[in-house]
């Protein structure tokens, strides 16, 4: 670290993960992200500390926890635990990891609502919304399904519809009905708080401009305070699993009210045990914080918020808003990610592309997803691509081809000598090259550009190979009176390399403590460019292996098997459906309105053996609407199967094709012949049904686990 930099006292926190599902590969992006700027900051010497927390409050919960027969304390412990193991396993190093429904988030939650209250900046009027009589329920929008008023097609939410793209309200709706219960909602009239954003719009103006954001978000934002803020709906009436707020019987804070007050609540949970004072970091000390002024505020502290695009309003709107009436402080910067893609399409669960952080774990290292994502970060709000080929050409040229091997090649001739390095520096010129990128690249993690911090690593790591191919030390050991410029070469080349894996220790945190055991030091940003001369070092063991596509493959069909099972879940979790929804089976020609079925137990669901199946003959079938007719291949067994895809599948396009079959599916008897299983397909219907599809490299028969 350069003397002139003085020591930083940073706090950051990712966006809290909701506490009802699993980690995704999209929430990772930013978990990653975060993750390797803390790194970066603690390397540097400064005091960066992370924190975060599971989102464990709001309708959703409550609702989760009620179809899984367990209490929401239960469920957000469960789930809790969850995240805290995938996060670990991807190396996201949390200083805390702490929850929203926790004891210190009720008290600065209830806090800053009364200080809001007392500032004037708190309403109240009754509103009307849509309400479930059968579950008792006020129905937020998503809840709430019918035919949409401008298109007709069926089955939409109530603010907006998929297939046209129409705005309305949930009154607009035709034929509307709870999505929770199948119950017609009634409207109802009620007691709602709100907070007075509108009266925060000159302070929003000057502090979306003031060097806290990324110009195209400041950009963005300016469309909504140029149109006109409108008040905030920060309650929730009873039954909702939440904090009640003060003085009010049966009405809640709203979860996005107490989620971002998390960030604080998690931090004072820390300062607890660590001792330090958690006001230093976030109560206003009277200083100027519409200006950017670097950020350094309450004694010189600073706090970046690093989010995705899609909640930018809730933290750079509300938020600063709420603190600043609150007299806490606001933050440095709030740094906004785009989403990711995968193969170029938005994540999707019937294309097999929303990938579990666990099942890419059971299959996959989890530096290669680090590295990749490094590779492609930038300082911007564009979205990130996840292309499977690149990821495995990239990975394995980048690091295997390049980082790694200038070490594997170099390694064995120190080894013979004794295994210490010489103190010559075989070549000052190249090696200067090494000692002048480092501030370069400090700089670019600094803003947050990492995937042009990797391209100079990359250029260093060629450059380190270049010299090693040309110097040829294997050549060289063959020729007589050479032993010392094998040395000199090798130790130049050990060198090179224990610079690069030093800059890349925030993005590789695995592979640098392996290659400290076999340098014999702690990598630091500090000695990153000392050069190790008359140093001993240990005996080379392999860092890192090759990605492979049958790796890759065996993620896909575990992520395909995981999503299935999340779906049947989901449908057969219906204790809080009523009996009275019914949902349309097709039976050989004759269609019947069934009841949605009892739930069944794991154990019950563990029975249904998958298998990858290849689709020899797809033919249509002579008086079926929705029926094609599939000839299947499972591996050395034809099955004949019936499935109703006929609206989304032309015969000729599904020939030759993989899928994935309930094998062990009672044959049924239909008036067009015997069906023997099942082919998994999701999707809302017509044209949009996806047949769930392992990758290229599955095998007809293979077992879906």
């Amino acid at each position: 670290m350069a003397a002139s930099q003085p020591t930083r006292k940073i706090l950051v926190t990712s966006a809290l993960p909701y506490a009802n599902g699993s980690i995704h590969l999209g929430h990772l992006v930013e978990y990653i992200q975060t993750d390797i700027w803390v790194r970066f900051q603690k390397m540097r010497g400064h005091k960066c500390t992370y924190v975060c927390a599971d989102d464990a409050h709001g309708t959703a919960i409550m609702l989760k926890a009620e179809q899984n027969g367990i209490s929401p304390e239960e469920q957000i412990a469960n789930i809790k635990a969850e995240h805290e193991k995938d996060f670990a396993d991807f190396f996201v190093e949390f200083d805390n990891f702490h929850s929203t429904h926790s004891e210190e988030n009720k008290a600065l939650s209830e806090l800053i609502y009364e200080r809001l209250l007392a500032n004037g900046h708190i309403a109240s009027r009754n509103i009307t919304q849509a309400y479930d009589p059968e579950k008792e329920l006020f129905l937020a929008d998503r809840y709430i399904k019918g035919t949409c008023p401008k298109c007709k097609t069926e089955d939409q939410y109530g603010d907006n519809c998929e297939a046209c793209g129409a705005t309305y309200s949930p009154t607009d709706l035709l034929n509307p009905k709870s999505a929770i219960s199948g119950a017609t909602p009634i409207e109802k009239e009620s007691e709602h708080f709100f907070f007075k954003l509108p009266e925060f719009t000159e302070f929003l103006k000057n502090w979306t401009r003031a060097g806290h954001l990324q110009t195209e978000m400041a950009n963005k934002l300016a469309e909504w305070l140029d149109s006109g803020l409108q008040e905030w709906d920060i309650s929730r009436d009873a039954p909702y699993f939440g904090f009640e707020i003060p003085n009010q019987p049966g009405k809640y804070f709203y979860v996005w009210l107490d989620a971002p007050i998390g960030y604080i609540a998690s931090f004072k949970n820390l300062c607890e045990r660590t001792g330090e004072n958690w006001e230093d970091y976030w109560i206003d000390d009277e200083s100027d914080d519409v200006s950017s002024d670097n950020g350094r505020l309450n004694n010189g502290t600073e706090l970046y918020h690093f989010i995705g695009k899609d909640i930018v309003n809730f933290h750079a709107l509300f938020w600063p808003a709420m603190l600043h009436s609150a007299k806490f402080r606001t933050p440095t910067a709030v740094n906004v990610h785009g989403f990711l893609t995968v193969n170029g399409q938005k994540m999707s669960k019937s294309r097999g592309t929303f990938i579990n952080a666990r099942s890419y774990l059971e299959h996959l290292k989890p530096e290669y997803l680090r590295y990749y994502f490094a590779a492609k970060l930038t300082s911007g709000v564009d979205d990130l691509d996840l292309n499977l080929e690149d990821f495995l050409v990239r990975v394995n040229s980048d690091l295997v081809g390049k980082v790694v091997n200038i070490a594997s090649r170099t390694a064995k001739f120190i080894q013979k000598s004794g295994g210490i390095l010489s103190d010559t520096i075989e070549d000052p010129e190249l090696w200067q090259t090494f000692v002048d990128a480092n501030e370069t690249i400090a700089k670019l993690y600094e803003a947050r550009e990492f995937a042009k911090a990797m391209r100079e690593i990359m250029n260093l790591a060629d450059a380190a190979n270049e010299y090693i191919a040309a110097k040829a030390p294997w050549a060289l050991a063959k020729q007589e009176g050479q032993e010392q410029q094998v040395i000199d070469v090798c130790t130049l080349g050990i060198n090179m390399f224990r610079v690069i894996t030093t800059y890349l220790k925030p993005v590789l945190p695995e592979l640098s403590r392996n290659a400290e055991a076999f340098l014999n030091t702690e990598l630091t940003w500090a000695n990153a460019t000392q050069f190790a001369g008359e140093h001993s070092i240990n005996k080379f063991k392999p860092l890192l292996t090759r990605v492979e596509q049958d790796q890759i493959d065996a993620m896909l069909v575990t992520n395909a098997a995981a999503n299935t099972q999340a779906q049947v879940e989901a449908q057969t979790a219906t204790k809080t459906v009523s009996k009275k929804s019914v949902h349309t089976i097709e039976t050989g020609g004759e269609t019947l309105d069934e009841p949605i079925a009892d739930e069944i137990d794991f154990n019950t669901f563990a029975k249904v053996d998958l298998r990858v199946a290849k689709i020899v003959k797809a033919s249509h079938v002579e008086g079926a609407d929705k029926l094609l007719q599939l000839t299947l291949d499972i591996g050395g067994e034809t099955r004949n199967v019936f499935s109703g895809i006929k609206s989304a599948y032309q015969p000729s396009d599904l020939e030759g094709k993989l899928t994935i079959l309930v094998a062990n599916l009672a044959p049924r008897k239909m008036k067009f012949g015997i069906s023997e299983g099942m082919v998994l397909a999701a999707g809302p219907g017509g044209e949009e049904i996806y047949l769930l599809e392992p990758h290229d490299g599955a095998t007809p028969g293979m077992r879906v686990m």
